[in-house]
């Protein structure tokens, strides 16, 4: 864990009730169970500017894709993160392709990682506060340098490098102590899913940070550990096929099981012959 840098005054607007209470009503709509936000990019940042803003704590998004929807099928504890997420947004072509259907104009998915780039840039101006919490040994220490080097400017606060296991009392006690000191705007879960929803439902109301936002892989592709794949495969739907040839033993449950299970669940609930709908 480091602390990078010391804590400056909160952005703060006078105006920021009036603002929450003017905010779009975001749309949604349906994928087994699941409600998807039909955003862009554009309209995740300028929801989590109006939280920043309004220094309220507990909101957490969630970058969800396939794989996360099927998860939520037979995981409730994960079906319960995405329920109370303020927004769950769609990292996966096959959302937005589902999104379409139902004449929601969604010209490209809310990639995780193009998320947390396109957040950082904004927040150099914003003087917007960032925290990475997650990755490897080493890996979020990286991807501070990397993203100070992109954005010349930013403000990343600090960095925590949990253990592959649940946090005891004692180190729940040392990040909370952290995050006080370092006060961040935004924090950045890189655990994977569905751990990084968990972690962000059980947290969002006990630490006090405006905006947590569950990235995943991006730690690993934005440090340099990772390859991304070519634009071309992200833009088709393809990208499941070029991270499964890079991390078969990893991956091949994801893409090879629940990928199926998801094309055949939605055929049925297109079909009308089964409702996926949760009771919240």
């Amino acid at each position: 864990m480091s602390d990078m840098t010391a804590p400056s005054a909160a952005v703060t607007s006078p105006l920021h009730d009036l603002a929450l209470k003017a905010a779009p009503a975001i749309e949604t709509f349906n994928v087994l169970g699941t409600q998807i936000a039909a955003v862009q990019i554009g309209d995740v940042v300028a929801a989590m500017d109006r939280w920043i803003e309004a220094r309220s704590s507990g909101h957490y998004l969630a970058v969800t894709g396939m794989h996360g929807v099927t998860e939520a099928l037979s995981d409730r504890e994960f079906a319960a993160a995405l329920d109370d997420a303020d927004m769950v947004v769609p990292d996966g072509m096959p959302l937005v392709w589902l999104g379409r259907r139902t004449s929601r104009r969604l010209e490209r998915r809310v990639y995780g990682p193009e998320l947390m780039l396109a957040m950082c840039e904004h927040s150099v101006a914003a003087g917007y506060r960032h925290f990475l919490y997650g990755g490897k040994p080493g890996v979020a220490e990286v991807l501070a340098e990397k993203l100070a080097e992109r954005f010349p400017g930013i403000q990343i606060v600090g960095t925590y490098v949990p253990p592959f296991r649940d946090l005891t009392g004692e180190e729940i006690g040392e990040l909370k102590g952290a995050l006080e000191r370092a006060k961040p705007d935004v924090l950045w879960v890189g655990l994977s899913t569905p751990k990084q929803e968990k972690w962000m439902h059980r947290f969002s109301r006990t630490l006090n940070v405006p905006v947590m936002v569950g990235v995943g892989a991006a730690f690993d592709f934005h440090s340099g550990l990772k390859r991304q794949a070519p634009r071309w495969m992200q833009e088709s739907g393809l990208e499941w096929f070029f991270r499964l040839v890079s991390e078969p033993r990893r991956l091949w449950r994801r893409y090879l099981i629940r990928g199926p299970r998801f094309v055949f669940c939605v055929m049925v609930e297109l079909a009308g012959l089964k409702n996926f709908q949760r009771q919240r």
